[in-house]
């Protein structure tokens, strides 16, 4: 929080600060959000909490500033949980998980005035309005905008904002969340609102890399990466990025940086609308906790509709697909989740009693979803042929490939996922 609150301070144009939870208490007040019926649990989690803030508030210069109101939300999530041990439900989950940001936007503006800051903490939910749906909140672009030009913009000439990320509120005033990793994407909005020159995140690693350092140890620093590029890179699990964050600096052309809050010296990546160098293979991501559902019919067999149906039943129970191949008398699509809860997404059995009248329901989970990310790939010769001959060893499912230019991807055991990458980027990158 000190190296963030330094960066924010020595840099004059920064007016506005959104931040996320304290490492690993969004964790821990999902798992309270659940339901913890035994009641020495369910203590031991709020301890937890207690001195991950208690920690915080000791090292500062004046923790009586901000005492009084860390124990009251402490106090609220402990009434919340004990409601959730016995009635748990997505509303109550977003009231509960948003104390995260509530709390550590106390720490954080107090931590910036101790530095001579000029900061002001400011509950962001008037301003994020967005629909009902708890855990993953489709976010009032509109109101957003006037809310944020009314209420934020008049504090931005000598004030610096500390408010929330991930967080937001509904028409009714009930606090909602925008799914797992939201912050980012709340930044982003409000970039768009208030029409910022740039977007900064800071975070824990030094920018982008050609895959995940801790799968592949040799992966390298991506400096400039175009909006499309990284667009993919976020979809499909490039952790770095929430999946929607880019689409309001899109919107606006709002460059964005990713940098390292604990070593900003080192740099970082910036997502552009174009690049210097577009190169046929950029990175690659892995997403797990994927779903794969294959509906199989006779009826399929050059008919009308077949799909129109599939679809019409999956919209129907909100069911967001994410990749789809077809055969002649089968379909596989995979599930697509981020909101609060994280695991695998499921279909609700309705969805599947409904599906079942038309065709026979295969699900299947435990499996991890692999994406090649770059240029031109599907009108590069050879290009497929360098991928698929250095995964002879492994089972692939489900590849999709030619819908975009910047990406191949597929599914493979969730057990292979990580030698996937390894060898995949060993081929490719290094």
């Amino acid at each position: 929080m000190s190296r963030s609150a330094a960066i924010v301070k020595n840099n004059p144009a920064a007016r506005v600060v959104l931040i996320s939870a304290c490492s690993g208490v969004t964790n821990l007040l999902v798992e309270l959000a659940n339901g913890i019926a035994d009641s020495e649990q369910r203590l031991q989690r709020l301890q937890q909490l207690q001195v991950t803030h208690q920690t915080i508030i000791s090292n500062l210069s004046q923790p009586d500033k901000v005492s009084a109101e860390i124990a009251m939300l402490l106090d609220n999530v402990a009434a919340l949980a004990e409601q959730a041990a016995t009635k748990p439900s997505k509303a109550l989950t977003d009231q509960l998980v948003s104390h995260g940001e509530l709390l550590s936007t106390h720490l954080f503006s107090q931590i910036l005035t101790e530095m001579g800051a000029n900061a002001q903490r400011f509950d962001i939910r008037p301003v994020m309005r967005t629909d009902s749906q708890f855990g993953k909140a489709i976010p009032d672009i509109e109101t957003i905008q006037q809310q944020a030009e009314t209420q934020l913009q008049p504090l931005l000439a000598d004030t610096v904002i500390v408010s929330q990320g991930f967080i937001g509120s509904d028409a009714q005033g009930n606090t909602t969340t925008l799914g797992r990793g939201g912050s980012d994407y709340s930044a982003a909005l409000i970039a768009e609102a208030l029409r910022a020159d740039t977007l900064e995140i800071w975070t824990d690693v030094p920018g982008m890399y050609s895959t995940d350092p801790r799968i592949a140890a040799n992966a390298k620093p991506i400096q400039e990466i175009s909006f499309s590029e990284a667009s993919e890179m976020a979809n499909f699990g490039a952790k770095i990025l929430h999946p929607s964050t880019l689409l309001p600096a899109v919107r606006q052309q709002i460059p964005v940086f990713i940098g390292s809050s604990k070593a900003p010296e080192q740099g970082g990546t910036w997502i552009r609308e174009s690049v210097s160098e577009a190169p046929l293979f950029r990175a690659l991501a892995l997403r797990c906790n994927q779903t794969m559902v294959t509906l199989t019919s006779l009826n399929m067999f050059h008919a009308y509709g077949f799909l129109a149906e599939v679809f019409r039943i999956l919209a129907e129970h909100k069911i967001s697909v994410d990749l789809i191949t077809t055969s002649e008398v089968s379909v596989s699509l995979t599930l697509d989740q981020t909101d609060t809860s994280g695991g695998a997404p499921s279909l609700p059995d309705a969805a599947i009693e409904a599906l079942s009248q038309l065709c026979r329901v295969e699900v299947e989970q435990d499996l991890c979803l692999v994406a090649l990310i770059g240029n031109q790939m599907s009108s590069t010769k050879g290009s497929a042929k360098q991928v698929f001959n250095t995964l002879e060893d492994y089972n692939l499912r489900m590849i999709c490939y030619g819908a975009s230019p910047h990406n191949l991807c597929f599914l493979v055991k969730t057990s292979d996922s990580k030698d996937v990458i390894k060898v995949l980027h060993k081929e490719l990158f290094e």
